[in-house]
């Protein structure tokens, strides 16, 4: 069954959603970081994406006080990305609490020390994040393009290690109109043996059991649980599922 992973994504200390990862269209909500932290791991959920947004358009991370709070409040793990663009970056986000870092801008900017990091600390606690606009990968927050499509950007690394790899269709995220399913088979058939993890679109469970269908093995889910298009309840009754 296909796992949900729950997103978190910070600016200035506050749970945000983008739209179309344009940070002009970005939605503040009331939650509290480690609230919501809380409210998943009541939920029977042990993976938090956590995103720093003003970390993921600068030179390092900004929100490391979050990810300390979640890591130090809550018993989930924690996969951390923004910023980590540097070994003293990378250092950070490990010492402030994070499971497994993210990263994707590094990796098309500076692949010999993403290989590093896959070789130094492995496919479990490296992920890469390929985020996905107009068939090529986004860069620095979404701000920049790389020159590299998603399957040329995932296959530099698989002699390094690579397991795991979130894909963000970006034209998909926030919109809730559904994710990019053609997409995450196709990479899968690509790649068998890399755990490809499906990110934007999600609206609904509905949504969610289309990609299980798939084969996907696991989903960030962000905008619909702040939406209230998901709800803590389903969650609960997905992870009760999956642990049966």
């Amino acid at each position: 069954m296909i796992n949900i992973i729950p997103a978190t994504d910070i600016i200035g200390g506050k749970c945000v959603r983008l739209t179309e990862g344009d940070y002009g269209r970005c939605s503040v909500y009331d939650a509290d970081p480690l609230d919501m932290a809380k409210t998943f791991e009541d939920c029977g959920v042990s993976l938090l994406h956590l995103v720093d947004l003003e970390g993921a358009k600068s030179s390092s991370s900004v929100n490391l006080k979050v990810l300390e709070k979640i890591a130090a409040g809550t018993s989930l793990k924690v996969e951390f990305g923004g910023g980590i663009k540097s070994d003293a970056a990378l250092k950070s986000a490990f010492d402030a609490g994070a499971y497994r870092i993210v990263a994707g801008s590094v990796a098309c900017s500076e692949p010999e020390l993403f290989s590093s990091w896959l070789q130094r600390f492995g496919g479990e606690r490296i992920v890469l994040g390929a985020d996905v606009r107009n068939g090529t990968v986004a860069v620095n927050g979404w701000l920049d393009s790389a020159p590299l499509a998603p399957d040329a950007l995932i296959g530099k690394f698989l002699p390094d290690g690579l397991k795991t790899v979130i894909v963000t269709d970006i034209s998909k995220d926030g919109m809730l109109a559904g994710p990019s399913v053609g997409l995450y088979a196709g990479l899968m058939q690509t790649f068998p043996g890399v755990e490809i993890v499906a990110s934007g679109g999600v609206s609904s469970m509905s949504d969610i059991a289309a990609l299980d269908r798939s084969g996907v093995p696991a989903v960030i889910v962000g905008k619909a649980i702040y939406e209230g298009r998901i709800t803590p309840e389903d969650i609960r009754r997905h992870a009760a599922q999956d642990k049966e």
